[in-house]
This record gives C-alpha cells, structure tokens and sequence, in this order.
C-alpha cells in the first residue's frame, strides 16, 4: 500500500518487524569512463555545475579505490564506463535487486529515467546478461510503465522490513511509486514531496542495515514527514544538518551492520556531534575521496547498487 498520511505510515510501520536481512550480499558499480557534466542532468540536480570540468583519470581513481575499498567487506563487481552515457557512474538509479521471503531466486529491476541520456544506460546488455542469464534473476522492466521510477535513487527502501520512503521531485511521479512498490515487493511506501531543489531522496536519507536512519529535514517539503520517520526510528534516528547535507552526508550506505561508507567530503563535514551518534548506533564512519565524481551531481551511495 502507499501511504501519503506519515502518521498513517507510521501506524502501520510499528506493527512490522524485520523479515529480512536489512543488508546487500554483494554490490555493484559502473566506472565513471568518460565522467562529465550532463547539462541535461544539470536542468534538476542542484548539487551540479555546468562550469566545472571533471578530471576523468583522477575520477577512475578515486572510484577504483572506493571498488577496492567496498571489496574488503562484501564481494564488489565492476562494470566498465561508456563516455556515450557520463552519468553511469550511478547505476543504483538505473538498476536495482530485490530477494523476497518465500520467493526462489532474486529480481532484477530496470527503472525508467527521466532524461533521456541516462535512459541509455537501461540498454547495457552485459549487466543485464549478468543478472538474468549468470545469477538466474528474474528481469523486471519498468521502462514501459508509466511514470518515473528511478529505483533507489527516489526509494529508500528498509530491506529488513520491505518499506520505503519515496520523495517525490521532476524525477519521481505516484506513477512510478506504484511501479517501484510492485517490483521491490514492498509491503507499504510512505511517498512525499521534497523540498523545492531537491532531486533524488537517497541524497537527503538513508537507512542503514534496518535498523538506522539517517536524515536531512530540511530537505523535506513538509518537516513533519522527516519528524514522523524519526519518530519511527527512535534512539537510532541520526538528523543532519543543512550543511552535512550539501555535503553529501545523507547519500551514504551501510554493506555490514557495523559500518557506514560516505565519501570523504561527507565525512570531515560531519559535526563532531552527529559523528558520536554514529558511533553510540554502532556505526564506524568509513570514507574514501569522491570529490571528482561528485562534481556530477552524486555521491558515495550513488556509485553502490546492491545485490541482494
């Protein structure tokens, strides 16, 4: 069911335990080759400026190491870039997983972008060649849907208790919230407007391993759907600020269920308060450099599509 009510939301959300692990087995990303500034991403994305000029070699770097760095925890695939589609590097909005309670196997997800350099990337045979005819999934295609559904971007999902938490901006309809709650299987989706200027949710909140949440009200259209989800979360509710949300501090992602990756931007503009309330959850802050890629608009959790 999708909600629009947070205390409706709310209600039900208390009555659901976990059924699930609230972690990835595995993750996947796509190299930033050819890593630019898409004016045409540019048109929705605050956190972009068409002015800069990413230094690619330095971007494959930084993205190499934070492969390196993620593959010491979990097992970590990587796909390599096309300069025909610069914004791959965030393939978490383009393609998604999903394992259901009683069903045998898992599901493959394609969303359905908003522009259409990035609808491009939906066309990628291999990753779609990996998951359907090496890992047996079962394909979901959500393109010839209707609506927007760019899939974690938009929807953070709550795996350990199938909810999730869609904000609703140019890159996310109700048309596409249904899409998402059909494909992930979900058991409710509470959905709300972002604040004016913001484009993807999971840039502004995050949940970590189902038991954590981390969030920016005032990225929020109405502060009392950020004030609800606190609620929900109780003691393990961590709120941040406007400025760890310019950031990148929101757009993080736990693998395990003792550590926290953001970048390293996010990291140092962390308030020694809100680092201490990571660690009183049992989070240790792990970070690696990302300022190249996120001159394209997104951060360390945009580079993670998760395998579950």
């Amino acid at each position: 069911m999708i909600y629009r009510d947070p205390q409706a939301f709310l209600a039900l959300a208390r009555t659901l335990s976990a059924e699930q692990p609230g972690c990835a087995r595995a993750a996947f990303l796509v190299a930033p080759d050819g890593l630019r500034i898409a004016a045409e991403s540019a048109t929705d994305n605050q956190y972009m400026d068409v002015a800069r000029v990413v230094d690619v070699d330095r971007a494959l770097a930084q993205h190499a190491r934070l492969q390196k760095e993620l593959a010491k925890r979990v097992p970590t695939i990587g796909f390599p870039g096309d300069p025909a589609t610069p914004d791959a590097v965030f393939p978490n909005n383009v393609f998604a997983t999903a394992r259901l309670p009683g069903e045998v196997g898992g599901r493959f997800i394609i969303g359905r972008m908003r522009h259409p350099l990035r609808q491009r990337e939906a066309e990628r045979a291999d990753i779609q060649r990996f998951f359907v005819e090496v890992l047996g999934y079962q394909q979901i295609d959500l393109r010839g849907l209707p609506g927007l559904s760019e899939l974690t971007g938009t929807l953070v999902i709550d795996r350990a208790r199938r909810i999730g938490f869609a904000g609703l901006s140019p890159r996310c309809d109700l048309e596409g919230v249904r899409a998402m709650h059909a494909a992930f299987g979900l058991r409710a989706i509470l959905a709300f407007e972002l604040a004016e200027g913001e484009y993807h949710t999971n840039v502004v909140m995050g949940t970590l391993g189902g038991r954590s949440l981390v969030i920016g009200p005032s990225a929020f259209k109405d502060e009392s759907v950020a004030a609800a989800l606190i609620e929900l979360y109780g003691a393990d509710a961590i709120v941040l600020d406007s400025n760890e949300l310019r950031g990148f501090a929101g757009n993080c992602i736990a693998l395990d269920q003792d550590r926290v990756w953001m970048s390293e931007r996010a990291a140092d503009g962390l308030q020694a308060a809100t680092r201490s309330l990571f660690a009183k959850r049992g989070w240790h802050v792990a970070s690696v450099p990302l300022d190249e890629v996120e001159k394209a608009g997104g951060s360390l959790r945009c580079c993670v599509a998760e395998i579950f």
